[in-house]
């Protein structure tokens, strides 16, 4: 079969994936979002449904206060004697956690705290032994792969953090995962950073404590020199074995927004690349150790068919999984109902590291209609296309002295500027957001028309912009001091054409 890659579009990096008889579970990263790491299910491992979050009460983890691209770090899942464990790094409150469930459908766990630093925590279950490992340094001041045992029930720290591979010299040392396959170590990492030079790379051992042999070949899977290729900053891979015994990676990459446009928008998300192990117990990844964005295998059945959802609705999504807010929300300001939501705006506003009242679905491709009735009757309400509290375009209705107008609105660093308003004749609009690679085009629908306000480079949402590690959400947004009744969004629509 053919396959196309991203598999799971959008604003989902640093997945993690394990298997349970014939099911794969995958976890991605959340960072100052709420609910925290995204839970997927998959059959074949082409198509993915987010079945919750791990993250889903306030007393699971920290987010007050919690800076836009701080927060949640790079979940590890992993399944041992029944019971299902995510770990993962507040890397704003520098503390590494993990929670588990037995119903992975249910609820998990408060956290339970380990006393390892570092970030990029992971998980590896052996003879009744837990194995624990994070990234950079300790108080030691050492660079490395730290790893110790613990006790899984309490966390608790058995043996002193002893550094167990430092990798092959890349920067940013990161993304540890240690399997034993075919009798050896394999601890696969991430190097270069999550960027243009990002990497896998791995190496090998007789023992979880090595010493490590690194691959001859590293990286095993890199696109650091496709110039020129929609798909880079491949890397931070976890492996796989499906259910003939065939090897593959979940890893993340980007699509930049044009062949020569260094730039992308969308958020860092996850890619499937088969990996092949041969007789001298190496292994090698991807065509030529490179991710495609098409991919013909015979490793899935022809019968599996790749489906992708392409219009998005109030009606066809679910607010506890699809959708997300700023940091922990405060419930009052939201009333969600099966078509529609309304919200109470606050003197917390889109520019502020905070909570404001906020929710928002994930820009999961390039070409898209976007579209929301939305009615006001004091202060401001809209549609935000928002990368952080700096960067971010607003299309939105708002009171003014003399009645009601729409305004587009551009926030691009220390430049925030109103780029047009127009007046409107009662307390409602129908408003348009026409994305493509490039552009943002912003309309107001009158009597059947469009009515253009204005147009903005995607590239200033961008993370080689803005910097961090989020990528755009498709935001409906309230704002305004005292604020007394709330604002109503009616037929949503994003259509990805």
């Amino acid at each position: 079969m053919k396959y196309n890659n991203p598999v799971i579009k959008g604003f989902y990096p640093d997945p993690s994936v394990c298997k349970v008889d014939d099911t794969y579970y995958l976890v991605c990263s959340s960072f100052q979002y709420f609910p925290g790491v995204p839970l997927f299910e998959s059959k074949d491992l082409i198509n993915w449904n987010q079945i919750g979050h791990c993250l889903t009460r306030k007393s699971q983890v920290q987010l007050e206060d919690i800076n836009s691209s701080g927060g949640v770090f790079a979940p590890t899942i992993r399944y041992n004697n029944g019971r299902f464990y995510m770990t993962t790094t507040n890397n704003t409150t520098n503390q590494n956690f993990y929670v588990w469930t037995d119903d992975i459908y249910g609820e998990w766990s408060d956290p339970i705290f380990v006393d390892q630093g570092g970030i990029d925590p992971s998980l590896y279950f052996e003879d009744n032994k837990t194995y624990f490992m994070s990234t950079e340094g300790d108080v030691k001041g050492v660079n490395g792969i730290y790893q110790c045992e613990i006790d899984i029930e309490t966390g608790r720290r058995l043996t002193e953090s002893k550094v167990i591979w430092q990798g092959s010299g890349g920067r940013y040392l990161e993304s540890p995962h240690l399997y034993k396959i075919n009798g050896n170590y394999y601890l696969m990492v991430a190097e270069g950073g999550t960027e243009y030079g990002h990497m896998v790379t791995y190496a090998r051992s007789n023992s979880p404590y090595g010493p490590f042999e690194a691959y001859p070949s590293n990286p095993v899977l890199t696109n650091r020199n496709l110039g020129g290729y929609e798909i880079q900053g491949v890397g931070h891979g976890d492996l796989i074995e499906d259910n003939s015994g065939n090897w593959w990676m979940l890893h993340l990459g980007f699509r930049q927004i044009d062949k020569w446009s260094m730039f992308h928008h969308l958020g860092r998300e996850v890619f499937l690349t088969e990996v092949t192990f041969h007789e001298d117990g190496w292994f090698t990844a991807g065509y030529n150790g490179t991710t495609l964005n098409s991919v013909e295998t015979d490793r899935i059945s022809d019968e599996v068919i790749q489906l992708e959802k392409k219009c998005y609705t109030f009606e066809n999504t679910e607010w506890e999984k699809d959708w997300c807010y700023l940091r922990h929300p405060n419930s009052d300001n939201y009333v969600m109902e099966k078509n529609s939501v309304k919200l109470k705006g606050t003197e917390v506003t889109l520019d502020k590291p905070a909570s404001p009242t906020f929710i928002g679905i994930r820009q999961m491709d390039f070409n898209a209609v976007i579209s929301c009735d939305v009615s006001v009757t004091e202060g401001e309400a809209g549609i935000t296309l928002y990368m952080d509290e700096n960067h971010h375009y607003d299309l939105a209705v708002r009171k003014a002295h003399n009645g009601f107008e729409v305004i587009e609105r551009l926030n691009i660093g220390d430049v925030k500027s109103i780029e047009n308003i127009i007046a409107i004749q009662n307390n409602s609009a129908s408003l348009v957001i026409r994305p493509n690679n490039n552009y943002y085009s912003f309309y107001i629908k009158s009597e059947e028309k469009e009515i253009l306000l204005g147009t903005a480079k995607t590239r200033y949402l961008s993370t080689e912009v803005a910097c961090g590690f989020t990528g755009v959400i498709i935001g409906l947004y309230a704002c305004g001091e005292k604020c007394a009744s709330y604002a109503q969004f009616t037929n949503f629509k994003c259509e990805y054409i």
